[in-house]
């Protein structure tokens, strides 16, 4: 079965090629989902960005987008341009071989389940070292006597 070609004066173009619909590039979808491995690069950012505690909304402010940006991004909509993964990579604090799924993370680097601990931890993040100290010396305390 051949292509369709539309003619127009001397241009030549073959539907196949034209892979704009509505102005926006459509992601190549490359397999299922069953494995890590082979999920959707949309897929490995929901699941970095929910292991961070992130909301789409949250990730898109950090990267100056939109929040349906990132459901596009994220159900593989929207093509990612080269620029776009290296940031994400860099907001999620993951490698873009580990984005693309070209490596695995390691398991000793999986982010904290609770999204609750884990905005508290991001906040301690940003405290001045001395607080971060004064914080770490109360919890060590209270496990210590609850231990």
């Amino acid at each position: 079965m051949s292509t369709p070609v539309i003619q127009q004066g001397t241009l030549t173009l073959s539907a196949a090629m034209m892979s704009w619909e509505m102005g926006v590039p459509r992601a190549v979808d490359r397999g299922d989902a069953a494995g890590e491995s082979s999920a959707s690069i949309g897929a490995r950012i929901a699941a970095f960005r929910k292991e961070r505690g992130l909301t789409q909304k949250e990730l898109a402010e950090r990267l100056a987008v939109s929040q349906p940006v990132i459901s596009d991004y994220e159900h593989d909509v929207i093509r990612l341009p080269a620029d776009v993964v290296v940031t994400i990579a860099r907001v999620l604090d993951v490698s873009t071989d580990e984005l693309l799924g070209l490596k695995r993370e390691p398991p000793s680097r999986a982010g904290v389940k609770n999204r609750r601990l884990s905005r508290r931890l991001q906040a301690i993040d940003a405290l001045p070292k001395r607080d971060q100290e004064a914080l770490l010396r109360t919890i060590d305390a209270f496990i210590s006597k609850t231990a």
